[in-house]
């Protein structure tokens, strides 16, 4: 958004949390960057707001510009579903209209009285998502690759990596010609990588781009997986304080996307204690082999998936609500 040229208050750096724990001890500066927003909305005499996911902060903040006679365009909906379905209310009485990018989202937020369009997912419109890769050949031109995809965030990455290389080794020992390819998003240290075997460490997007199959954290990588056509074994782990409150509060019976997209059990999951080397190792392994019934059963899943995830130009049909929200709201 910076390259483009948005003028950006906060960046990643403040935005950046994940769990409850790790939350409370931001807390203090998240209510801070509220309070920078909210006088740059009155000072702006802002017209429109686009929250874009990040419910603990942006709900509040569509909330009181609503108040306001401000038109709200949410786009990425909040995943109300999976946590507070208390929140679809909100959402509904808040916004003048919910964009999603999940076909099932469509019918739980208009239950709640929401104005809904499903908006197709925005990672259609990359250009290596629109030709995904066969991956049905038998040939494995130099050996199978094990894609890592331990996450874009540090805290996910000290948490994975360790048990994701883990499995990679344990592979190894039986396919002697497997090689590993870890991923590194552009703004995480390289320090946090030096566990990784030499050579290694290469963007998302060329782990993704050779990789025979993956083990990766859930998230939108598992789409971006999916739409590679690239089979995967999910790993997650969290500190075990949001884990217990996550168990009370999560709704759903999956937690990888391309699960919950198909709304069946697409691919393996590994969650919290379950997620070992040695499990996600034995996960893995027949999705190495070419032509094995465990790589088609996926591969299969990961076609259903990729139909279901709409069509390219979400950003266009973003574009589109938000200039009739102008054209329509009037601030008092």
């Amino acid at each position: 958004m910076a390259a483009a040229g948005v003028e950006l208050l906060a960046g990643l750096d403040r935005l950046a949390v994940l769990g409850f724990a790790e939350v409370v001890r931001h807390l203090p500066d998240l209510l801070r960057l509220r309070k920078e927003v909210r006088e740059f909305i009155l000072r702006e005499n802002v017209d429109l707001l686009v929250p874009i996911d990040y419910p603990g902060f942006n709900l509040p903040l569509a909330e009181w510009t609503h108040q306001r006679g401000i038109p709200v365009v949410y786009y990425i909906a909040p995943q109300v579903w999976a946590w507070h379905e208390s929140r679809a209310r909100r959402l509904a009485r808040i916004s003048d209209e919910v964009c999603v990018v999940l076909p099932f989202e469509t019918a739980f937020l208009e239950s709640y009285g929401a104005r809904v369009r499903f908006v197709g997912h925005p990672l259609l419109d990359r250009k290596a998502s629109q030709t995904p890769v066969v991956r049905r050949s038998t040939e494995t031109r130099g050996g199978p690759v094990l894609g890592l995809f331990p996450g874009s965030r540090a805290q996910e990455v000290r948490r994975m990596l360790p048990e994701f290389l883990d499995a990679a080794s344990r592979l190894a020992d039986g396919i002697p010609d497997l090689k590993i390819s870890v991923a590194r998003s552009a703004d995480l240290p390289e320090s946090l990588f030096e566990s990784c075997p030499a050579g290694s460490v290469s963007t998302p997007e060329a782990v993704a781009s050779e990789a025979t199959a993956a083990i990766t954290k859930s998230g939108t990588i598992t789409l971006q997986l999916a739409l590679a056509d690239v089979p995967m074994v999910v790993g997650y782990r969290v500190n075990a304080l949001t884990a217990s409150i996550a168990r009370r509060l999560l709704r759903i019976p999956h937690i990888a996307l391309v699960n919950l997209v198909a709304e069946r059990g697409v691919v393996p999951e590994h969650i919290q204690t379950e997620m070992t080397g040695e499990r996600l190792a034995a996960a893995a392994a027949p999705l190495l082999e070419f032509g094995s019934m465990e790589r088609e059963a996926v591969l299969d899943g990961l076609d259903e998936v990729r139909s279901l995830l709409g069509e390219p130009g979400a950003a266009d049909r973003v574009a589109d609500s938000c200039v009739t929200a102008l054209a329509t709201g009037a601030k008092p």
